[in-house]
């Protein structure tokens, strides 16, 4: 049975959550036992960091989804948005009429409650943003929680609860659970937004981009009229629903006619400075570790979300200057033989090629191997076929792997790396395909020199490429010239 009364719930019941490895849900997991809650739950693939993050927290994860994991009984079940009703263990869930509910509605329910909820929302940069937003707020004393898809490396956990009256929170716009087909976003309380941009994705949750720019319509009537919208003054698809927003306090930010502009990029492999102003008023410079166009971006809307609260920008610019990024994005994982490893979490065809822009650019003189394994639901579907082609165009040497499990993809819909190549090629790029993480950690051990640079983009385990390729790599010269 879902359960709509949150309140019920004890310190020392057991709460068991079903996907428990995705990001949120691992957030949601140790929230939960900072409470005092007994906490379990199972995942088909457990991978890092989310399962090192459980395993650290003493979380036990089931593997694999199956009845008897709900035996013994737990008091409260929440149910993952990537379990189907079809799961059998969620088929066990409603065949002993347990009470569960979702994460989104646990979260504002048990965590938000009547805090002043900061959601930042959008296709891209949400992670960072929100981890960034996190950062200052702890640094200005706010005490604040946070929920955050991925592990900022300024806390070493992507969760926390709050202390004081503020709860920061990555608003994402796919749907909530198999029962509750709406945006996690719905359930946040959301009173201060940034909105990052909008672009079609979730293709297996949204027909096309209009049903896209519907859910973050419902996302701007939601914000109260004494709220603050922070929004990417140079995203047409957000000013065609702006009007949705009664909230007073609405400005934009971005490079050209914003509220908020930045200005002056000084881009270096150190990281990029650059000056901000409101309104035309100078708010002087700022710097940040980050680069790519798209990471200023993200930095100029948290300034001006704070600038809007009233937050020191002092204490602001301090903040952004010590950030230090999420774990899996533009994350170096190590240099072996002086190969400079790099993991990203990209995956929507625009993330891809800002990634691959970015890193070229900050390693300006090397040769960068771009790696690509086309993982989440959307970008197995052939519905970005030529959108990658455009965004891998201006890459030095590309990678691409066979799409992870398309078994219950239509074969007319299946996205196809050979097809990516063969385009790639006849545009004039440097490409291949392969089978999986092992040929390509093979082939990278072959002809990676000393000075080169390896990204790999996935949004997932990717058989394990990461370790396998460092290992490679750090084998002796000797060794790699026998093979």
């Amino acid at each position: 049975m879902i359960i709509n009364d949150l309140g019920k719930i004890r310190a020392g019941q057991r709460v068991h959550l079903m996907g428990i490895c995705g990001t949120a849900m691992a957030s949601l997991a140790g929230l939960l036992k900072d409470k005092g809650l007994i906490v379990t739950g199972s995942d088909q693939n457990p991978y890092p960091p989310m399962s090192t993050q459980l395993e650290h927290l003493g979380i036990e994860i089931m593997k694999g989804y199956r009845p008897e994991n709900l035996n013994p009984k737990p008091d409260l079940v929440i149910v993952g948005n990537v379990i189907s009703k079809s799961n059998s263990e969620a088929t066990e869930l409603l065949k002993l009429n347990m009470p569960y509910t979702s994460l989104p509605k646990a979260l504002g329910e048990w965590v938000i409650e009547n805090r002043e909820s900061l959601v930042v929302s959008g296709t891209h940069g949400k992670t960072t943003t929100t981890s960034l937003l996190a950062w200052v707020a702890e640094n200005i004393g706010v005490a604040p929680g946070f929920l955050i898809g991925g592990i900022p490396k300024n806390f070493s956990q992507s969760f926390r609860n709050p202390k004081g009256n503020y709860f920061i929170i990555e608003g994402d716009e796919y749907d909530t659970a198999f029962f509750d087909k709406v945006p996690k976003f719905m359930h946040y309380k959301p009173k201060h937004v940034i909105l990052t941009s909008i672009e079609f994705d979730h293709a297996d949750i949204y027909s096309d981009i209009n049903a896209v720019k519907s859910a973050f319509q419902k996302l701007l009537e939601l914000i109260p009229i004494d709220g603050t919208l922070l929004y990417n003054g140079n995203d047409s698809r957000i000013l065609e629903i702006l009007s949705y927003a009664k909230v007073k306090k609405k400005m934009s930010y971005g490079v050209s006619s914003s509220d908020y502009q930045y200005q002056h990029l000084n881009q270096s492999k150190e990281g990029t400075k650059f000056s901000v102003s409101r309104l035309g008023t100078s708010l002087g410079e700022f710097f940040t570790t980050m680069t790519g166009n798209y990471n200023i971006m993200n930095a100029t809307a948290v300034i001006g979300l704070c600038d809007q609260l009233g937050w020191p920008l002092d204490s602001v610019r301090k903040s952004l200057a010590t950030f230090q990024g999420v774990r899996r994005r533009q994350e170096i994982i190590g240099e072996p033989r002086g190969i400079t490893v790099i993991e990203d979490f990209a995956h929507h065809p625009t993330a891809v090629r800002e990634t691959i822009q970015a890193i070229q650019n900050k390693y300006s003189g090397r040769k960068v191997f771009s790696v690509f394994e086309p993982r989440s639901a959307t970008s197995r579907r052939r519905i970005f076929q030529r959108e990658y082609l455009e965004a891998f165009r201006g890459g030095q040497e590309i990678l691409i792997a066979e799409a992870f499990d398309q078994v219950k993809i239509d074969s007319t819909d299946r996205f196809s790396a050979q097809e990516l190549v063969t385009d790639l090629v006849l545009a004039g790029g440097d490409a291949q395909s392969f089978s999986g993480a092992d040929a390509i950690v093979s082939y990278l051990g072959k002809v990676a020199k000393p000075n080169d640079v390896i990204l790999i983009m996935s949004n997932g385990g990717f058989d394990g490429i990461y370790q396998k390729l460092l290992n490679r790599l750090s084998q002796s010269e000797i060794d790699l010239v026998a093979t």
